[in-house]
């Protein structure tokens, strides 16, 4: 049967005639199976996916008492998994095994794209690193054409393997790339700017994500009756209900902790002399204890006038919030991505959990609406990140720049004007 009519019925086809993809295979440790054996199905799954749960947040406890650096490398090493994950699932979908150079252009993409931004992220945040060092003051000079030459070579090479009775495929292929690079790259990108901000600004919403996915699914397991959306069978209201107000409980108290802290709240910079990342600062107002008066109507019930508090707490419901009731939305999304392809999971990387995407996927748009909360409510001029970029300018530059702010501030009467005139 020639290609192009395959592919033309595949256009046609309804959901039900995709053809099915081989389920993964159970990586259960064997331990486990035999503790587990006399166990329902049910039992089985929940006692692996806590026991597994519970060692991925100690992983994660110990990576983030190693530092910002390990966990900007974890975020990297999850997006690159993620990417294979459903590069892989296309693969099999459309049958490309057989493409040429298919497979190779999708990994250079992913560096290419990964190029563009984190070089982005050293111009911003290791200025004072590059300035000491021409070879990469030309990298950084000329970053953005670097990158775009670098995505032309890969365009061209996708068209240059163009082959006849392939085309259609190798488009559908092509796109299939493009959305998972914005999918994987560009979100774990906002994580890392996120983790910048401050580390409570990183692990207050991924907190708030895991907590809401692991006390929704209890509350489900143990109460669950009402289906809450035909997309994921499984998930109730009780769960969703019960997932959002622990939420928004556990976001409160972590953040009350977490702002006692300089390590958690203060942001995330390089130390070029020491060729360390610092978070030493003097917290801001988000991070110093404030009284508040209770409202009225909360007075009669608590009994308080007033409260003591940080003020990030505050911020910390619009973030367990959106985590609670907007965040799972990912998750119905990935649940219909799975469904169209007829998997069950991403991969079977985390036993009783699926892949690395399955416990991700609500993630991603955590960071996005983190990163537009931060532009958007909390950050404000930045002196440091401005200074950096002032010391890459020359000296002529910043005399110009120096000249012109002595004179604002003389006119503001913040100084005095010089004796010399």
């Amino acid at each position: 049967v020639d290609l192009e009519e395959r592919l033309h019925e595949l256009d046609l086809r309804s959901d039900s005639d995709i053809p099915d993809i081989p389920p993964p295979t159970d990586s259960t440790p064997e331990i486990l199976k035999k503790a587990l054996s006399g166990l329902s199905a049910r039992w089985k799954n929940w006692w692996i996916r806590g026991i597994l749960s519970l060692a991925m947040i100690s992983g994660f406890f110990l990576i983030i008492y190693l530092g910002s650096f390990m966990l900007m490398l974890l975020v990297l090493s999850i997006q690159v998994k993620c990417y294979h994950e459903i590069i892989t699932i296309g693969y099999r979908v459309y049958h490309s095994y057989d493409l040429p150079w298919f497979r190779s252009l999708s990994w250079y993409f992913l560096l290419c794209v990964n190029y563009f931004f984190y070089g982005e992220t050293v111009a911003d945040y290791f200025a004072t690193f590059v300035q000491r060092r021409e070879q990469l003051q030309f990298l950084i000079r000329y970053h953005r054409f670097i990158s775009f030459a670098l995505y032309l070579a890969g365009f061209c090479m996708f068209v240059l393997s163009l082959v006849k009775k392939h085309y259609r495929l190798q488009f559908y292929m092509f796109a299939w790339t493009h959305v998972t690079l914005l999918i994987t790259v560009t979100q774990s990108h906002l994580v890392i700017q996120n983790l910048f901000e401050g580390m409570i600004w990183f692990l207050v919403p991924i907190s708030s994500v895991i907590c809401n996915d692991i006390t929704a699914y209890i509350f489900g397991f143990f109460f669950g009756r009402t289906p809450l959306i035909k997309l994921s069978p499984k998930k109730t209201w009780e769960g969703f209900i019960g997932g959002f107000f622990s939420t928004v409980v556990f976001g409160f108290i972590f953040s009350y902790f977490l702002a006692q802290h300089q390590y958690f709240v203060c942001p995330v910079e390089y130390n070029s002399e020491t060729n360390r990342f610092v978070t030493e600062c003097e917290p801001s107002e988000l991070f110093q204890m404030k009284k508040y008066s209770v409202p009225p109507l909360l007075q009669a019930v608590l009994g308080w006038e007033t409260v003591n508090m940080y003020p990030f707490q505050m911020h910390s419901f619009a973030l367990s919030t959106f985590a609670s009731l907007i965040g799972p939305f990912g998750g119905f999304f990935a649940s219909g991505f799975k469904r169209a392809f007829k998997i069950k999971d991403f991969a079977d990387t985390i036993p009783g959990h699926g892949g690395i995407m399955d416990r991700f996927d609500c993630q991603y748009l955590m960071a996005t609406f983190v990163h537009v909360y931060i532009t958007s409510f909390i950050r404000g001029p930045n002196p440091s990140k401005l200074l950096k970029q002032l010391l890459i300018l020359q000296p002529e530059q910043q005399l110009s720049v120096y000249k012109t702010l002595k004179s604002h501030l003389v006119e503001k009467g913040i100084l005095q004007p010089s004796l010399r005139g």
